[in-house]
C-alpha cells in the first residue's frame, strides 16, 4: 500500500512586508530632507559695542504692541516715525523684545525694516 501526500498549492509570497518597509524608507527620506533653502536674517547682536550717532531710535516690541522711543506705534506707521530720525538709512536702529514677544514678530518687523530701506538692524536683550 503506498500513501500518497496531498499536493499543496504553492503559496505566494506576500508583499505586505515589502510595502510596509518601502512606505518606512519614504517617511524617513521626507522627514530628514529638506524642502527649501533657509531662510538667513542678518541680525548682529548688539555686543561688539560700535558708533552710534543720531537721536535714539529704539523699538521696543512686545506680543501685540510697538513702542519706538516709548511712544506707541503700529508696523504700519513705525516706518514713517522711523524716518524723521534718521539721517542714512545705514544709521542704527535698535530692536529689542520685550514681555513675551515671539521670534516671528521680531523677524517680520526686522524684515519690514529692512525692505523700507533700513541696512543696520540690531538686536538687544
Amino acid at each position: 500500500m503506498e500513501f500518497a501526500i496531498p499536493s499543496r498549492p504553492r503559496r505566494k509570497p506576500s508583499l505586505t512586508p515589502m510595502i510596509d518597509v518601502v512606505f518606512l524608507l519614504l517617511v524617513f527620506f521626507m522627514l530628514a530632507s529638506r524642502f527649501g533653502a533657509e531662510a538667513m536674517v542678518p541680525l548682529p547682536l548688539a555686543a561688539g559695542g560700535g558708533d552710534y550717532t543720531g537721536p535714539p531710535r529704539l523699538i521696543d516690541l512686545g506680543p501685540q504692541d510697538i513702542q519706538l522711543n516709548g511712544i506707541a506705534a503700529t508696523e504700519d506707521t513705525l516706518v514713517a516715525a522711523l524716518r524723521p530720525l534718521m539721517q542714512a538709512p545705514t544709521d542704527t536702529i535698535i530692536l529689542r523684545g520685550r514681555d513675551g514677544a515671539t521670534l516671528q514678530r521680531i523677524v517680520r518687523v526686522t524684515e519690514m525694516l529692512r525692505a523700507a530701506g533700513f541696512t543696520a538692524v540690531v538686536l538687544v536683550k
